[in-house]
């Protein structure tokens, strides 16, 4: 089954390349980032229904949340940073 995932704090190939290389070393094949439209979509197959929740708690430890997760202005935060860091390791990897 194909899921898609609406996500906030992708800017650019780095964030995309962090995104697929934690999601395949989790199991989880087929992996894609759409960045050519806002909000940016993450494509992930999965097995079943219980996958979509560790699809979404990666991409939140990743910085990565989805867009309809509610956010408080300090958790906000805290979640760009995570996104800038990890940005930056996909850049280098």
């Amino acid at each position: 089954m194909i899921a898609t995932f609406e996500v906030a704090n992708v800017r650019c190939g780095g964030c995309a390349n962090t995104i697929t290389t934690s999601l395949q070393k989790s199991g989880f094949e087929e992996v894609s980032v759409d960045l050519s439209c806002e909000p940016r979509k993450v494509t992930v197959e999965i097995a079943d229904e219980a996958q979509l929740a560790q699809v979404q708690a990666i991409l939140r430890s990743l910085g990565y949340p989805l867009t309809t997760d509610e956010r408080g202005f300090s958790e906000d935060t805290i979640l760009k940073a995570k996104s800038f860091v990890s940005c930056a390791l996909g850049k280098i990897n």
